[in-house]
């Protein structure tokens, strides 16, 4: 399926918010936005951008599984992503 040009403008902002500068995000954010992004619901989509607007911090602590979200969206959303890359 071709990406409007509108819909690519917002793949590649995306993808550049989803790059944060720190390694142990930026490995598991870039290939999630890249191959998995696409093929979420609308829902898991939005949700995933009000992940990647979370403090870097916040990220940070979520994907080590020092802390976990409040908000059962976004922890969901963790959850999600560990999975992929934590298979049981």
């Amino acid at each position: 399926m071709e990406l409007t040009e509108e819909q690519a403008r917002e793949r590649r902002r995306l993808w550049w918010h989803s790059r944060r500068g720190m390694l142990e995000l930026d490995v598991l954010l870039v290939p999630y936005t890249e191959k998995v992004y696409p093929t979420l619901s609308e829902d898991d989509q939005r949700i995933y951008h009000r992940l990647i607007d979370s403090e870097d911090q916040d990220l940070f602590n979520w994907f080590l599984e020092k802390a976990t979200p409040e908000d059962p969206e976004l922890a969901y959303m963790v959850r999600k992503i560990l999975d992929r890359v934590q298979p049981d």
